[in-house]
This record gives structure tokens, C-alpha cells and sequence, in this order.
């Protein structure tokens, strides 16, 4: 049978202080015996030297009036607390004991007289005719200054002791309503603190504890967990390698996120208390994430955040992976398309006899994907790009919209500010707005003009369009994560990659209207890092 961890606690701490409290019972015990016989001892010595300084008690004991004697000490001894007061002679002989009258005459019992016929005071503890006592015995002094009688001031130590018993029976009545008391308090003490650990035992708590730590360790993400005064509470393994941190968990423990990772927007103070955020693309140090932050909430107060994020370079590599196969069954899906309505209009003027316009219709529709092929593959060098294009060329011609390049594209060389799938992913995501946009126009659709063209200085890329244009009531936020222009689907995400990756670049954005109608997407992107001043310059024509 297993005791729980609140019986544990209980017995525990009963036992505990009851032990101490028995301690402590003791030691006040022998305590309170010792200064009880101390304080006795003082007032024995006190009583006994007072009585001893009378004038007519030292008159009546040198003349040895025994009656005179008695009457005078009965009313002393009936304002004493002592067990008993008894006045001797110089020779040890009983004059007056205020218990046995009848011993007067009698020696004095206990052998403890000389130093005081020798003119000391002694407190001592002997046995005499009423048992075993603590006493104190003065001289008298005659006149002349000799030793005529002796007083002698007594406590029975079974007075003493019923006194010590007394006290000590009060203390154990205390101690036992604190015994109580402990009990009730024991009791609810443990069920508060069941109730604090949701009613788990040690055993569970540690298991649970371990559980936790074995789960963030095998987290592929990068996990920190902060405060609310942004000091780190927990961080994984992964968190820590991603970062390059070569300390342990327990000392990153408690320091600020601002000395793990260099300051970025992504923690600023009010960005974090206004929302929470997914899926954010920033800079930690010198590493390109993903990353999300979650609000803790603990009973309606803040506790915190958990910041999770992983390489972005690994989700583009599986990104561009799918993006490629999209693009790829897009393509083959575009042309079959096209092939089907070109062997259909083949088919008919064969029917019809039209031999000559048969063949005119195949050297113009070669010739125009002959035309685009060659632009496209002479003016840009990246195989990927020169795809992307024919790709969304072919899409465009599909949906009923036409693509301009302006003859002074060109992108010949790598572009170092942003990788290839970053720029794959800008140029892919205007191309597609501006033809939505396009094709939600009224008829006949306007070619969208693309513009791409990368000098010394910066790469400049522009798409411009004469579709609906952009509501006035989203233009300010239409970078933000979910603001969209399109009537359907999952989106609202691609200018917010947009926008994240061209300032991260050091670039900049110009949104413009189209004329007649339409919108103008500029990208200014500095070779050297340095973002330039926008002008009001249409590149596209």
C-alpha cells in the first residue's frame, strides 16, 4: 500500500515538531528548575538577612526570651512564603521554629552552622527536620557586633519542585493546543500544497519534469521560452545550436533575450504585448529564420512568451523543391492546354482545305514561342528565372492575359542581397497579382508589363498592371500578413514575403496607380546594401 505525498507530509511534520517539542519541553523543564531555585535561594538569603537586622528580634534572641521571641516571629513567619523559619542561639539551639514549637531547646539539624557563627551567610541544600530543603542562614549580631543567634530561612524541595511541575503542566497545556493547532494547520498545509502540484506526487512531478525536458530536447524547432521580463526560462538544444550557443541551458537560464540574440523588431517590447505572430521572417543574429511568438497566459496575467523558429534555407529548400514539381505539372498541364487548341484550329482548316493558312498559323505560333524563349533565355542567366517566366507567360496566355517584358530587362548575373528562391518567390507572387488582378478587369485585358533590370547600383524590378487596382481602404496595409487584393483563397501571405524579404535587403517598395486604371509595383533593390530614394520614374512601358 503506498501512502500519498499529502499523508507523507503530514505525518512528517507532526512528528517533527512534536520531537521538537519535546526537546524543547525538557530543556524548559531543567531550566525552569534552576532559576526557580536560584530566585528561592535569593529570596531564602534576602528574608533570612532581613530578619537578622531587626533590633528587637537581635535584643530578644541575646536575652534569650523565648516567649518574646515566638510572639514577634509568629507574625513575621505568617507574611513569608518560606516552609519554615527557625532562630537558633550561638549554640546551635532551637529558640523559635515556626512549624514545630516544640523543638525549641532542640539542636539545630543539618551541620551547617559553623560559618555562620563565624559571621557568614550560607545557602545551602541539607536535609533536616522537615526533609530535604533548600535553605539560607544569617547571623545575629549583638550590640557589640558578636554572633548571638542564628535565622535560618528554608524552602522544602518538594515545594520547589511542585512549583517547577505547576509551570511545566501550563507549558504542556500550551504546547498541546499548539500540537493541535499544528495539526489543523499540518493538515490543511498539505492540501494546499496537493492542490498547488494539481495532486501529483514527487514521483510523478519528477517523471513529468523529465518527460518535459526529453520532449524539448527532441523538438527539430528551435524553442525559447521568456518571462515577462524577457529573461530566458527555458531553451532547447536546437534553439541552441541554430543560435551557435555553446553554453548549457542552465546558464543561458535567466539572462536577457537581448544578450543571446541581437536586437530585432521581433522583440520589441510593444510589438510583442500587441499580438502574437506566425511564421515571421527575421534575423536571428546572423541567421534567417522563421519564427512565431505566443502570449502566456496564466489566470488572466502575463507570464510570458515561446518564440519557436527554424532555418528558413530549410524550408526553401523543400519550398523550391515543391514550387519546381508545381511549376512543372503547371507547365506540362498549360501546354497540353495549348496543344489541344492548336491541333483543334490545325484540324478544322485541314477540314476546310486552308492548307496556307495552316501553315501560316504554325510558323506564327512558333515563331512567338521562339520570340519569347530567346528574350527570356538572352536576358536572364538563371535557368530557374528564365522558367518561372516562360512558366508564367504560359499561364497568363491561358487566363487570357499577355506579358510585356520592356526590351531593357536584364539580370545576367547573381544577384548577392537576395537568393535565388527569394527572388523567384518576389517576381512569382507580383506576376500573379497582376494578372488576377488582369483578368478580373473588364475586357479586353491590357498586357501586364514586367520590367527586370539589374544595374551597378541596385535591381530594379516592376510590375504593372490595368486591372481593379487597390482599395483605398487596404492600400496602408497591404503588407501586413493576411491583407490580400484577391477574391478567393488561402492568401493574404505573399506581399508579406514580399515586403520581408526586400527590407531585409535593404530595399525599398514604391505602390503606385496605373494609368488609366491599374496598379505599379516598384522594387528597389541596392547592390551595396544602402537603400535608395524612390522617384516617381515608371520603368515599365
Amino acid at each position: 500500500m503506498k501512502v500519498s505525498f499529502q499523508i507523507k507530509l503530514f505525518i512528517s511534520l507532526v512528528a517533527f515538531f512534536s520531537v521538537l517539542f519535546a526537546l524543547l519541553g525538557g530543556y524548559y523543564y531543567a531550566d525552569v528548575g534552576k532559576q526557580l531555585y536560584q530566585e528561592m535561594s535569593t529570596r531564602a538569603k534576602i528574608q533570612a538577612e532581613e530578619i537578622a537586622l531587626i533590633p528587637t528580634l537581635r535584643h530578644e534572641v541575646e536575652q534569650k526570651n523565648i516567649a518574646a521571641i515566638h510572639d514577634f516571629m509568629q507574625k513575621i513567619s505568617a507574611h513569608s512564603d518560606a516552609s519554615f523559619i527557625v532562630i537558633g542561639d550561638n549554640k546551635g539551639q532551637h529558640l523559635f521554629h515556626s512549624v514545630f514549637a516544640d523543638r525549641v531547646g532542640t539542636t539545630l539539624v543539618g551541620g551547617d552552622n559553623e560559618a555562620v557563627l563565624q559571621g557568614k551567610s550560607t545557602t545551602t541544600i541539607r536535609k533536616g527536620g522537615l526533609g530535604i530543603s533548600l535553605r539560607s542562614k544569617a547571623p545575629i549580631f549583638n550590640a557589640a557586633g558578636q554572633v548571638v543567634g542564628i535565622v535560618s530561612v528554608g524552602y522544602l524541595t518538594s515545594y520547589l519542585d511542585t512549583i517547577t511541575v505547576s509551570k511545566v503542566v501550563n507549558i504542556l497545556i500550551a504546547a498541546v493546543l499548539l500540537l493541535i493547532a499544528l495539526f489543523i494547520f499540518s493538515w490543511f498545509f498539505t492540501r494546499s500544497i496537493k492542490k498547488q502540484i494539481f495532486s501529483l506526487e514527487p514521483r510523478e512531478i519528477g517523471l513529468l519534469v523529465r518527460q518535459q525536458k526529453a520532449l524539448m530536447e527532441s523538438i527539430y524547432e528551435g524553442v525559447i521560452a521568456i518571462d515577462d521580463q524577457r529573461r530566458i526560462e527555458v531553451i532547447n538544444q536546437a534553439a541552441r545550436k541554430l543560435l551557435g550557443l555553446s553554453q548549457p541551458a542552465r546558464e543561458l537560464r535567466g539572462q536577457l533575450i537581448s544578450q543571446v540574440i541581437d536586437p530585432v523588431p521581433f522583440f520589441d517590447t510593444q510589438t510583442m504585448l500587441a499580438k502574437d505572430t506566425h511564421d515571421e521572417i527575421c534575423r536571428f543574429n546572423d541567421l534567417t529564420v522563421i519564427a512565431s511568438r505566443v502570449h502566456i497566459m496564466l489566470e488572466g496575467s502575463l507570464q510570458g512568451w515561446v518564440i519557436t523558429f527554424r532555418d528558413r534555407n530549410e524550408i526553401d529548400s523543400l519550398s523550391a523543391q515543391l514550387s519546381q514539381v508545381k511549376r512543372y505539372v503547371d507547365n506540362l498541364r498549360i501546354m497540353r492546354h495549348e496543344q489541344l487548341n492548336r491541333m483543334t484550329t490545325l484540324s478544322g482548316l485541314l477540314h476546310m482545305g486552308r492548307y496556307e493558312e495552316a501553315i501560316g498559323y504554325i510558323q506564327a505560333q512558333s515563331e512567338h514561342a521562339q520570340e519569347l524563349l530567346d528574350f527570356i533565355s538572352s536576358r536572364f542567366s538563371s535557368p530557374t528565372l528564365c522558367g518561372l517566366l516562360l512558366g508564367k507567360a504560359a499561364r497568363a496566355r491561358e487566363k487570357g492575359v499577355e506579358l510585356s517584358f520592356d526590351p531593357a530587362c536584364r539580370l545576367d548575373r547573381p544577384f548577392l542581397p537576395l537568393g535565388e528562391q527569394e527572388l523567384i518567390s518576389i517576381i512569382g507572387n507580383l506576376l500573379d497579382n497582376a494578372i488576377e488582378a488582369t483578368q478580373r478587369s473588364p475586357l479586353p485585358h491590357a498586357p501586364v508589363e514586367v520590367l527586370i533590370k539589374l544595374s551597378e547600383q541596385e535591381l530594379i524590378i516592376e510590375v504593372a498592371d490595368q486591372g481593379v487596382g487597390i482599395k483605398p481602404e487596404i492600400r496602408e496595409r497591404i503588407f501586413e500578413r493576411g491583407i490580400t487584393t484577391k477574391t478567393r483563397g488561402d492568401h493574404g501571405i505573399g506581399l508579406y514575403l514580399i515586403e520581408s524579404y526586400v527590407t531585409q535587403a535593404g530595399g525599398a517598395i514604391e505602390v503606385a496607380d496605373n494609368i488609366p486604371r491599374g496598379a505599379i509595383f516598384s522594387l528597389f533593390i541596392p547592390a551595396t546594401g544602402t537603400a535608395r530614394q524612390l522617384e516617381d520614374t515608371d520603368y515599365a512601358t
